[in-house]
């Protein structure tokens, strides 16, 4: 089968959100249950006409098992693949491929999250790396740490050029209701913000918060029967080199390289074509390396690319417009929220921050310590 002919073959057609920032007293598939229900709801379906499931959590062994329970499936088809935050991403392209052959008619993609009111601690929710562990490192802040400080040595990127993405972040969550971090933040506070692992300050580092979303797929012919605007599945590609850090071959350069290329590839587009980019912003040197590793500009330029509100509300490219990980929302997993927010987006329905004319987006998806790197292209009925 050529990649080409997964273009446009299927599309996403329920979305919902439950219980972002914190959600008291909810157990985390009770939170995905939530989001599971509404989407399959506003996909105009009923919980019996699911009969595929992709799910990805950081408190469940068998996923697709606890949830095909929970909300009480018959699944023809399942699939458990969890590489990290970049997971659903790839779920997308699992759920086309499955829906493509047939295998399946309805796809429910889901996670869910009660990371802050369970624990409320940034941690590493995978097993130590032996060869790491005689370092005792702070993982997973220490190998983002490492990252940027290797690219603020090889290409003079500096704090400042962190405390913009960070700032914009910001700017894009006040536009939004439901992000849980809100209200003035300046590049001083930033700057002057505590030292988690040097050179990243608390504010260089995502929320942790609870929160679950869910998406419904079917295939396109079907997609126009339903009551929802569909957004068409274009494209996506994912890549993956090491799993510690200490293998990463260059710190400055992750998989996204090749997964983005490969993506934009299948839905024949290029990086001017993009309207709309959701990054998976865990810290705020991933919003760098991976506008640089998509093509969004020159590798080592990320930090100057944007300076001067270049990526906040106004600015010339819209990048993480619900607020991010670093504003928005980070249960954990964050990468189903980056698809959340982009088909609010191409849909129409993202309020005071919607952007114009929002046709094609771009989700790029990470897992690990930059790790492994996942891009989906999705689209309105108009660029397909």
């Amino acid at each position: 089968m050529s990649e080409r002919t997964l273009r446009g073959k299927t599309a996403i057609v329920g979305m919902a959100t439950a219980g972002i920032g914190e959600a008291h007293g909810f157990s985390a598939m009770e939170l995905l249950g939530k989001a599971a229900v509404a989407a399959v709801a506003d996909a105009g379906l009923r919980m019996q006409d699911i009969d595929a499931v992709f799910a990805a959590t950081s408190s469940h062994a068998f996923p697709t098992m606890s949830v095909v329970e929970y909300l009480g499936l018959r699944p023809t088809f399942f699939d458990g693949t969890n590489v990290g935050g970049s997971s659903f991403e790839m779920h997308l392209l699992q759920a086309t491929l499955a829906l493509e052959a047939g295998l399946c008619d309805a796809a429910l993609v889901c996670y869910g999250s009660n990371q802050r009111t369970a624990g409320g601690r940034l941690v590493s929710m995978s097993e130590p790396q032996w060869h790491e562990t005689p370092y005792r490192p702070r993982h997973p802040i220490t190998a983002y740490a490492l990252a940027t400080s290797r690219h603020m040595a090889m290409y003079g990127t500096t704090r400042e050029q962190l405390a913009d993405v960070a700032l914009a972040a910001r700017d894009w969550a006040n536009l939004n209701p439901d992000a849980f971090a809100r209200g003035p933040l300046s590049k001083d506070e930033i700057l002057s913000a505590r030292m988690i692992s040097d050179p990243l300050t608390k504010a260089d580092c995502c929320l942790v918060t609870d929160g679950a979303a869910a998406c419904v797929l079917v295939r396109a012919d079907r997609a126009r029967d339903l009551p929802g605007k569909p957004v068409y599945f274009l494209g996506a590609a994912g890549a993956n080199y090491h799993r510690s850090i200490v293998a990463m071959p260059d710190l400055t350069a992750t998989a996204a390289a090749e997964s983005g290329p490969r993506a934009m590839q299948m839905a024949g587009v290029r990086q001017s074509d993009i309207d709309l980019v959701m990054l998976y912003d865990a810290f705020t040197i991933n919003t760098l390396l991976f506008l640089e590793d998509l093509g969004f500009c020159p590798k080592g330029e990320g930090g100057r690319f944007v300076e001067d509100g270049r990526i906040a509300p106004g600015g010339e490219l819209a990048v993480n417009t619900n607020g991010g990980g670093l504003s928005c929302v980070h249960p954990g997993m964050y990468g189903l929220f980056l698809i959340a927010e982009a088909v609010a987006q191409v849909r129409g329905d993202a309020g005071e921050r919607q952007i114009d004319d929002c046709n094609l987006a771009l989700c790029h998806g990470n897992g690990g310590t930059l790790s492994s790197q996942v891009t989906a292209i999705l689209g309105s009925e108009a660029a397909l």
